[in-house]
């Protein structure tokens, strides 16, 4: 199990890394020019997909187990208390600097923020260096919906007599809310609706897939031996999210077909990415000695803060040099805003994340039975 988390912590490092260069890309212009490797760095969005797919592998987890094997059911109020305190203290602390320092927001937008649930609200200004904030109030939603689901998902794999499939067949139908979402957004010009959680549900719920899957099947004989051949062909289907099939690299609309290419191509790859690691762990493999090495670990366990910071950082950057706008120099936004990110993350980490961490085991572990009295001596101690 460490080997397995340890790697899928990797994902995570590298895919907040994806989203840090796709910022500096954004911001410096780098990725509005003509070239193939401009279109792949504008692709470099699958990391959010991604996140979400680690969200819905690693919490529905235990709800699989207590369907599958028996076990107990995670306390909703538990858990979501766990998660409140995994998300929000770094987050306040990081989207109130970026309030104050670049927003002109009255107290209700700072509540909406603080609260986040600023994708309710689009018409709202939005604060400068805080553009990564998006997908916070998408991964909260799917955190409070979550022990609903479960509960539904429990009910109705229970009924039958194969509960594995039955979870399965009743986690396919959040694909399809997906799929009426994008083409509601689509044919009725709604693009609010694309930062709302039903829009998305589709890689939360092959995250749970996959969870139902580690399990039930746990380690996959099949996937292990096609590892290296699932890589391979994640990488060539984002070669083909590169291309227009998927929609323009700018802020402009993509097409119906564009969206449900993009989608149906971002699910693909993150399947392809994960699969390997949460269903086919193998200590010595090549690919988990590179995913799962101390120090791509230790990036993704700090990558929950590098993804908080590294905007904000860019956007001071930016503006303490004087930058135009998408005309800044790649090289240097990149490695002062890598450094400054890291160290800040680093911090944040060990001095809030932590001990936020802590408080949370401490909260929801069950309290200790009393200590048994110590037994009377039969005589008295000389």
């Amino acid at each position: 199990m460490r080997n397995r988390d340890a790697a899928l912590d990797g994902i995570r490092a590298f895919a907040a890394l994806g989203v840090w260069l796709l910022h500096v890309g954004s911001n410096t212009g780098v990725m509005y020019r003509e070239g193939m490797y401009a279109w792949m760095m504008a692709r470099l969005g699958i990391a959010v997909p991604i996140f979400f797919l680690l969200s819905g592998l690693l919490l529905y987890r235990p709800w699989a187990r207590a369907v599958i094997e028996d076990t107990p059911r995670p306390a909703p109020l538990r858990y979501l208390w766990r998660r409140v305190l995994r998300v929000m203290p770094v987050y306040w602390l990081v989207a109130g600097l970026g309030l104050w320092a670049w927003s002109s927001l009255d107290w209700l937008g700072w509540v909406k923020w603080m609260l986040l649930v600023q994708n309710y609200f689009p018409d709202e200004h939005t604060a400068e260096g805080l553009y990564q904030m998006w997908t916070l109030p998408i991964e909260m939603a799917f955190y409070i919906v979550l022990p609903a689901l479960a509960w539904a998902l429990h009910k109705w794999a229970r009924r039958g007599a194969n509960p594995p499939v039955r979870l399965l067949a009743g986690i396919a139908v959040l694909p399809v809310i997906t799929v009426v979402t994008v083409i509601v957004t689509r044919e009725f010009e709604q693009p609010q609706l694309a930062l709302l959680l039903p829009y998305h549900l589709v890689f939360f719920a092959c995250g749970m897939a996959m969870a139902v899957l580690s399990v039930w099947i746990g380690h996959s004989k099949v996937i292990d031996s096609l590892a290296p051949q699932l890589l391979v062909l994640a990488a060539l289907l984002y070669a083909v999210l590169s291309t227009d099939l998927a929609g323009p690299r700018t802020l402009t609309l993509p097409t119906l077909s564009q969206s449900l290419v993009r989608i149906s191509l971002e699910a693909a790859i993150a399947i392809l990415l994960v699969a390997p690691f949460a269903l086919a762990s193998r200590p010595g493999s090549l690919r988990q000695r590179v995913l799962g090495n101390p120090v791509t670990a230790y990036l993704g366990r700090i990558s929950y803060s590098f993804f908080l910071w590294h905007a904000p950082v860019v956007t001071l950057q930016l503006k303490l040099t004087g930058a135009p706008p998408f005309g800044g120099d790649f090289p240097s936004v990149a490695v002062v805003s890598f450094v400054v990110s890291l160290l800040l993350s680093v911090g944040s980490y060990h001095l809030i994340e932590i001990p936020a961490l802590k408080l949370a085991r401490r909260r929801s572990a069950p309290a200790r039975p009393p200590a048994a009295p110590a037994p009377e001596p039969a005589v008295p101690a000389a």
